[in-house]
């Protein structure tokens, strides 16, 4: 997939305009834009059909655009794309809006389990019809749609399979700090792959935690190549009365998602999400 991020560009205390998408990916993803030629497959992308040329900026379809490509395109690939062994690490993704999330979180196997059922991250603007601000959404299990079994069968045999192989889970939000979505930004992608760099190499594994409040959370407080104010997002919020009252509203929202499922869940999983008072 390709990510259309869209960072506004703050002018006069409002959001007022969007990057040049073209500017964006050559900047932010050179290997992908580098990997949009003859023998790819744009979705959703306005071309001149006399030169083939798309353009990015043209959003007459929608904002939310795709793009596949052959692994070959990619010039550091690793071919074949095979993996002998089994994962170490987990990884969940999640974007919130909200901007409280931290930028990354080791899971308990409970709280593994917790996040998977809940599914949560943030529709947001330019991704679908008719969303014209943030909204949160939770899609069970990472895929609603396409459950058949009761979603706490699903996350017992991801908590099996995470004890067995001796892997770690981590949930890591690509969503808005310093704010919620309107005041805030967009997590830096540099942050992000710095982030992942860290959980594969082992390094963030080995670091010093501490816990994030309300939603009890494992955060690291430092990581190579990300500033350590934001690993913490409370740190970088300009008003702490602010952004208490966002936690406590999405730790609402968590508490409510989940309550249609807890009643066929161990206990001990319901335990592992946020706490309010």
């Amino acid at each position: 997939m390709l990510r259309q991020d869209h960072q506004p560009i703050q002018g006069e205390g409002e959001f007022t305009r969007y990057w040049n998408r073209q500017t964006w990916l050559t900047k932010q993803e050179p290997e992908i834009y580098g990997a949009i030629k003859f023998g790819s497959i744009l979705e959703n992308v306005v071309y001149n059909p006399a030169d083939r040329v798309p353009d990015y900026d043209d959003v007459s379809i929608t904002e939310n655009t795709r793009c596949a490509y052959p692994i070959e395109y990619i010039e550091n690939a690793k071919i074949p794309c095979i993996a002998d062994r089994q994962p170490s690490n987990i990884i969940m993704l999640t974007c919130d809006a909200f901007g409280v999330l931290p930028p990354v979180s080791r899971l308990t196997p409970e709280q593994a389990q917790y996040h998977f059922v809940a599914g949560y991250t943030s529709k947001t603007p330019g991704t679908e019809d008719g969303i014209v601000e943030p909204s949160p959404t939770f899609s069970t299990c990472y895929g609603q749609p396409f459950i058949v079994l009761h979603p706490g069968r699903y996350a017992k045999m991801l908590a099996e399979r995470m004890e067995k192989n001796n892997v770690d889970c981590w949930l890591i939000n690509t969503g808005w700090t310093g704010g919620k979505f309107g005041t805030g930004k967009r997590c830096p992608l540099k942050y992000t792959r710095a982030i992942v760099d860290a959980i594969h190499n082992g390094s963030l594994a080995k670091a010093e935690f501490e816990n994030f409040p309300v939603f009890n959370l494992s955060i690291p407080k430092a990581i190579d190549g990300v500033p350590s104010e934001i690993l913490h997002p409370a740190k970088v919020w300009p008003s702490k009365e602010a952004f208490n009252s966002e936690v406590e509203k999405l730790g609402g929202m968590f508490q409510k998602a989940f309550a249609k499922y807890e009643n066929d869940i161990d206990p001990s999983i319901k335990k592992a999400g946020p706490v309010l008072e």
